[in-house]
């Protein structure tokens, strides 16, 4: 665990921030340089009315200039190179975070289905584009104005109570940016994610939408959304503005009376007439960096409000460490009373389900809707940690194995078939690097072979995003041979055949069998009855409990005589199901 000195513990987005803590020290040292070069400017007008003019020199004019003008050049060459740093630690921040954005938001979609969004992926955007932008150069700027409002005292005290008493009225226009703007600010940028979230969702059952004509009632209950977000940002911008504008106008009035004030000096003869050019310029710098800050507040709010955010969401979900590899599991599956719910919530949907099976055999899992078993499967697959019990693979919990370990050898088809963007034989493969023998062997074994030469370019066919170039019964036969692809141990079918016509459902047959002969366990949750004979055993769940488990046959016989009590087969066959 990473803590500072003090024993704090440090968040990780801070970590990895701090990484880049060279690249801010380099930034900070060139903002040195190039402040100090600020100061070229008004000393040049100040030699060039208080000497040059006077002495009506030429050549101290033009070697004046020429030195100025390669001070210039250096100063312009220092920015460049600053404002290239910041850009290179905005890209290596982003390199940094970017694995680790991935896996947290990956996790997130686990934990909370339907949480899938890209606001993590704008937050980190926002927090870029921060570090690369004119709001960052104006903190690293702002640390100078106290140099600038120095040499104006040098000048005349009354110069520079002037300068302090600008400056202050320029922070209190920030800070009072700041208090009036952040809230509602925050509330319309929250509004917005609504109003996207919203989209998204319904965009993604466009076809129900058009099909039963409810396209105008989303659009409305959209717009209502939306148009809270337009009036949010507008209110929140027209306030930012009132504050950006008077900064500004503050700005260019300060230099202005710099002017007068300097001109009541000169006219009692405390200071040459220099000087008012002098620290006409020097105000405004001084002045400049808080007018930037103030301007750039909205993508300085955004960017705190993002760190947050992806805080928030690092630690939600820590960086896993690597485990201890274990040896490749031969598909023994073993429940022991687990109590399960779904991921943030504590109200069990599975209670005390126990079951085992061993590899080569076949587990079907049948019962009414909302029983309880596609929440088993996830279980079973890890998606959703255990409140109690245990489930185990081979001996091993589930979550002892990395998953990218595991995963060669575990098939899984889920009931909502989803491929992914890339070509037949990519999904096949899971975007993995397969020779085309074993892509060919999973389609075959899947009867999805024939189905896909039958496709535009065979198995180099783009099935598009979520596949929505191919049919229902096509998703669900490559599906299934992504889920038979490689050497997989155990295999688990939600609903297999439910989008099957006869062939396929002789396939599907076929590929369970071949299975069970090569040792895998396979597990098929279904409602049809066809399947159930290619199983050895069968787990009836009712209201999340087991309400039978066993043996294919007798399991079927309690249900044929309506028995309500459950089922106990002697021997290692159960663990003794309850309803």
């Amino acid at each position: 665990m990473n803590r500072d000195a003090s024993g704090q513990k440090v968040p990780e987005l801070k970590r990895i921030l701090q990484t880049a803590r060279s690249g801010f020290i380099a930034v900070g040292v060139f903002s040195l340089f190039i402040n100090l070069l600020m100061l070229v400017q008004p000393f040049y007008m100040l030699q060039v009315f208080d000497r040059v003019l006077r002495s009506r020199s030429e050549e101290t004019l033009l070697f004046l200039s020429l030195i100025v003008l390669g001070l210039f050049v250096l100063m312009g060459v220092l920015q460049l190179i600053r404002s290239r740093i910041l850009v290179r630690v905005g890209v290596a921040v982003d390199q940094r975070l970017g694995e680790r954005l991935f896996d947290a938001m990956f996790r997130n979609s686990l934990r909370q289905r339907g949480s899938g969004t890209p606001q993590p992926m704008d937050d980190l955007s926002n927090v870029r584009q921060f570090l690369t932008g004119p709001g960052i150069l104006a903190l690293f700027d702002a640390p100078w104005t106290p140099v600038y409002l120095g040499v104006m005292f040098l000048f005349h005290p009354w110069l520079g109570v002037y300068g302090v008493a600008c400056t202050l009225i320029i922070g209190a226009l920030t800070w009072a940016n700041e208090v009036f703007t952040s809230a509602p600010l925050a509330k319309a940028n929250e509004a917005n994610r609504s109003a996207r979230r919203f989209a998204g969702d319904n965009l993604r059952n466009a076809e129900v939408i058009h099909a039963m004509g409810m396209e105008p009632e989303i659009r409305d209950r959209w717009l209502s959304r939306n148009s809270s977000t337009i009036n949010g940002q507008a209110f929140a911008s027209d306030r930012a503005g009132v504050f950006s504008n008077a900064s500004r106008v503050f700005r260019f009035m300060a230099q202005a009376f710099a002017y007068g004030l300097g001109a009541l000096l000169v006219l009692q003869g405390q200071m040459s007439g220099g000087m008012i050019i002098a620290c006409a310029i020097l105000i405004g710098r001084a002045l400049a960096p808080l007018d930037q800050i103030t301007g750039a507040w909205r993508q300085i709010q955004q960017a705190r409000e993002s760190h947050g955010r992806l805080t928030q969401l690092f630690e939600g979900f820590p960086e896993q460490p690597r485990l201890t590899t274990l040896p490749a599991p031969k598909g023994r599956l073993d429940l022991a009373n687990v109590l399960a719910a779904p991921p943030g919530t504590r109200t069990p949907v599975l209670r005390n389900v126990s079951l085992n099976v061993t590899p080569g055999e076949g587990l079907g899992v049948i019962g009414p809707s909302a029983a309880g078993k596609s929440s088993l499967v996830r279980v079973i697959l890890g998606v959703w940690p255990v409140l109690n019990g245990s489930v185990r693979l081979d001996g091993a919990d589930v979550d002892q194995y990395n998953r990218d370990e595991l995963g060669p050898y575990v098939g899984y088809l889920p009931q909502d078939i989803e491929l992914f963007e890339g070509t037949v034989a990519q999904n096949i493969a899971r975007f993995g690097r397969a020779d085309d023998e074993s892509i060919v062997s999973a389609a075959q074994l899947a009867g999805a072979h024939e189905m896909i030469l039958q496709l535009p370019n065979g198995y180099d066919t783009a099935v598009g995003v979520g596949g929505n170039t191919l049919s229902s019964g096509q998703r669900q036969r490559v599906g299934l041979a992504r889920a038979l692809f490689g050497d997989p141990k155990l295999v688990i079918l939600d609903e297999p055949n439910s989008n099957l016509d006869d062939a396929g459902e002789q396939a599907l047959t076929s590929a369970v069998e071949r299975l069970k002969s090569q040792g895998a366990t396979v597990l098929v949750v279904t409602h049809r009855r066809s399947i159930l004979s290619q199983m050895d055993k069968l787990l009836v769940l009712q209201q999340g409990q087991v309400a039978a488990f066993g043996a294919r046959e007798e399991v079927l016989g309690r249900l044929q005589s309506n028995t309500a009590q459950p089922l106990r087969v002697a021997g290692n066959q159960s663990n003794g199901g309850q309803s």
